[in-house]
């Protein structure tokens, strides 16, 4: 969890997980700042994630979305950032995480999260062979998500307004954020 006591909220876990969608919606709850990595990247890179790969291959991918990690974790709390999934490999960024934000890991299997995510353009490494990807992906990175992980939430079944709510109630009674307040004082319906 954040060592500076800001509430500066990290959603992890894999492409589909419902990093965007249940950002949003607590942004809209909140009235907090919401970004995810592809905006971050753009921000950084005045180009997408998938344009950066195919450019300079992954590597080039990997060190803009580790720069995005680093302007998210800067954002002015309370804040919420959608982190790319892949940032994880990085045991540089794994720490950046555990001591720059409130880790929420968003996990689901990975049949769930290959049916979420399929057919996304900005999701290159689904292709091709997107189910044996997912299969490799999850099971590398799940105990990578699990060491830095203040939450997790399992979405692969539950409504993301009900994760939401589930997230924020969390958020207000075990972390920082309780102190942050709310714009809204309403949860997402």
């Amino acid at each position: 969890m954040t060592t500076d006591g800001a509430c500066r909220v990290a959603l992890v876990g894999m492409m589909g997980s419902g990093k965007s969608t249940i950002g949003r919606l607590l942004s809209e709850a909140t009235g907090w700042h919401y970004l995810d990595n592809d905006e971050l990247v753009r921000r950084a890179h005045g180009t997408t994630a998938r344009a950066l790969l195919a450019e300079g291959g992954t590597p080039t991918m990997r060190r803009a979305e580790s720069a995005a990690l680093a302007i998210g974790l800067e954002l002015p709390p309370p804040a919420i950032i959608g982190v790319a999934g892949g940032v994880i490999l990085d045991p540089v960024d794994r720490e950046r995480l555990r001591t720059g934000a409130i880790v929420v890991w968003l996990r689901a299997d990975a049949a769930v999260l290959e049916s979420r995510a399929a057919g996304s353009e900005h999701r290159p490494w689904l292709d091709t062979g997107a189910a044996s990807w997912m299969r490799r992906a999850v099971a590398e990175r799940e105990p990578l998500y699990a060491s830095i992980a203040d939450l997790e939430l399992d979405t692969a079944f539950v409504p993301p307004a009900k994760a939401t709510r589930t997230l924020r109630r969390w958020l207000v009674a075990e972390t920082p954020c309780g102190a942050a307040g709310s714009a809204r004082s309403r949860a997402p319906a």
